[in-house]
């Protein structure tokens, strides 16, 4: 049987929808026990990565301009417009992130070999040494906020999120099986 929230259970979902239910019958708003319990786990997600990313001195942003040079390999380097595309942010937004990091000692800029106009971004020993440590507490801290749900409850989760997001995305593969 579902367990129904009432008020006095500290949800603030349900709470949010027990008054839209009041308000406004004639709406189905059962989708916000999805949606709005996913953002507010995003935001509180986000709050608590960053904690680790701040402990080294980085945003989350230079967090992932780092990471996406680390998991490139050796020479652990790549051009401004793929940093952006591993990112997922403006090619306007990586180049405020790696002026950033190239002041803190932590990535190089120079000309590509193959291209003279063409730019390359290449951690430094430094920058490799901090995602290096930075990046091992990520992961322990991902696994210390996954601790909270079974190893089977985690890989439904993971299932449940890839298949979404792909029929969103439009990638879900054709063949399914099983």
């Amino acid at each position: 049987m579902e367990h129904q929230q009432h008020p006095g259970d500290g949800d603030h979902v349900a709470l949010i929808q027990a008054a839209w239910r009041r308000e406004r019958p004639d709406l189905d708003v059962s989708p916000q026990g999805v949606i709005g319990r996913l953002h507010r786990l995003a935001a509180r997600l986000t709050g608590e990565l960053t904690l680790v990313y701040q402990r080294y001195g980085l945003s989350e942003g230079e967090f992932d301009v780092l990471a996406a040079l680390r998991r490139a390999g050796a020479p652990y380097e790549r051009a401004p417009g793929e940093l952006a595309a591993h990112t997922m942010v403006t090619t306007g937004a990586m180049t405020k992130r790696i002026d950033r990091l190239e002041r803190a000692g932590l990535v190089t800029r120079r000309h590509a070999e193959d291209d003279r106009r063409g730019r390359v971004v290449a951690l430094t020993d430094a920058g490799l040494r901090l995602i290096d440590e930075a990046f091992t507490a990520h992961v322990r801290n991902e696994h210390r906020l996954l601790s909270h749900l079974s190893p089977g409850e985690a890989a439904a989760l993971q299932t449940l999120l890839t298949t979404w997001q792909q029929r969103l995305d439009g990638t879900e593969p054709t063949d399914r099986t099983g």
